[in-house]
This record gives C-alpha cells, sequence and structure tokens, in this order.
C-alpha cells in the first residue's frame, strides 16, 4: 500500500494535464455519467496539496479505502485522518453522499404503503450505510398513502432512545392516520433486541390512545429485514 500511496508523488498536477483529460472539461464536453470514479471524487475534492493534485488525492483515497461506495461512506473522522484531507473537503464528500442517499428514496405523494416489502422500499436505499442507529417514522394517511418520513432518533452504533411523544407529536401534526416505524441495525443483524420488541408494545399502546395505528415496526439489516408484525410480536 505505501509503494502505491507514494507513487501517486509522481502524478502531474489538473493544470498540467491535456483539457480533455481535466475531470472538470470532461463533464462539460461528455456529461458527468462519462466520468470515472477519481474524476468525480477530485471534483469533489476541489484542490489537492503540495504533493498531490486533486486527482492524486482521489487515487490515495480509493486506494486506502479500497471502493467508491467506502471513500463516500467514510466518517468525517476517517476522511481527516487521510494526509491532505481536511474537514472542508471531508464535509464535501460527506454532503454529496447525503444527497444521493436523499434522492434514492420514492418522493411521489401517492405512494401507498401495502406491505412491509413497500415500507423497505422507502426507507433501505436512504438508511443503507448510516454508521449509527436511528428511527424513522412513516406517516401515512388514511389510504396508506405515504404522506411524509420523519427522522424520530439518532443514536449510537447500537442503539436509538425513543419516547413515543416524539414519534406521534409529528404523526399528529401531520394528521397522520398510521405509522410504520423503520429503524437500522449497524451491525448489519435484523434480529429485533429485546429493547426493540418493548418499543414496539409501547408504540403501539400510545398509538391507540392517540388513534394513530401503528402497523408495523421493521428492522433494517445487511440486506435484510425483519417485520415485527409479520413475526409475531404485537
Amino acid at each position: 500500500m505505501s509503494n502505491q500511496l507514494n507513487d501517486l508523488r509522481v502524478l502531474p498536477g489538473i493544470r498540467e494535464l491535456p483539457a480533455v483529460e481535466r475531470p472538470r472539461e470532461r463533464l462539460v464536453r461528455f456529461g458527468a455519467d462519462r466520468l470515472e470514479n477519481r474524476d468525480l471524487l477530485a471534483l469533489l475534492l476541489g484542490t489537492g496539496t503540495r504533493e498531490l493534485s486533486a486527482l492524486g488525492l482521489a487515487d490515495r483515497l480509493l486506494a486506502l479505502f479500497g471502493s467508491f461506495d467506502r471513500v463516500l461512506g467514510a466518517s468525517i473522522e476517517e476522511l481527516t485522518a487521510v494526509p491532505g484531507v481536511g474537514i472542508a473537503k471531508a464535509a464535501q464528500i460527506k454532503a454529496a453522499y447525503e444527497i444521493g442517499r436523499r434522492l434514492q428514496a420514492p418522493s411521489r405523494p401517492d405512494l401507498v404503503i401495502r406491505s412491509a416489502y413497500d415500507a423497505v422500499a422507502v426507507a433501505a436505499p436512504r438508511m443503507r450505510g448510516l454508521e449509527r442507529e436511528e428511527v424513522w417514522a412513516l406517516l401515512l394517511d388514511v389510504k396508506n398513502r405515504l404522506i411524509g418520513v420523519h427522522v424520530v432518533s439518532v443514536g449510537h452504533l447500537s442503539g436509538a432512545p425513543v419516547h413515543p411523544r416524539e414519534l406521534f407529536k409529528e404523526a399528529v401534526r401531520r394528521s397522520a392516520f398510521a405509522v410504520i416505524v423503520v429503524h437500522n441495525h449497524p451491525s448489519g443483524d435484523a434480529t429485533p433486541s429485546a429493547d426493540d420488541i418493548a418499543l414496539t408494545r409501547r408504540l403501539r399502546d400510545a398509538g391507540e390512545l392517540l388513534g394513530i395505528a401503528l402497523l408495523d415496526h421493521i428492522v433494517l439489516g445487511d440486506g435484510t429485514f425483519t417485520s415485527l408484525k409479520e413475526s409475531g410480536y404485537w
């Protein structure tokens, strides 16, 4: 690995490259879809260092993390640990990743949630790769149409504190008829914990008092999920 990184020092600066090889010029001329991952990453970085061009720094990140996805999914701390990547560059990378993650979710106001699979299709693309546990509420109208997605809680690697008040406050504000709760397990294991089961029952009881049905509580793992409703935890 060290030899690979040392070899990057001999790469020319972007200004020394022919115009046809510069990422910005290639994007303008050919379109963003024609750029390689290193080109896109170089554009996000904007500038390099005294030793490396932006392209060289992009290559360094790709070599260290192993893939484009892992660079984008790295934490601020991991990114800034790489020589040449400061807070500003790391923040630009994370912002681009978050934009792409949010755009993956369906946003049609007439989207109907008929099953746990439908709920997962909405939440999973946006929750994939999260480093902390998060609890979301899918807010539905009387016809089970999605009217909003509310981030209820952001926790840590193994938990996210949730109070029924925080979840149902937004559901009441949006005049939701029902909710589906979705949360991720960063470990990748979608098996519900004892706390998950207890939370489900508290939320179900609170929803009954407010007249807002809890239709399901879904735990997302790495490429899999568990519906507590379908698993008989009700």
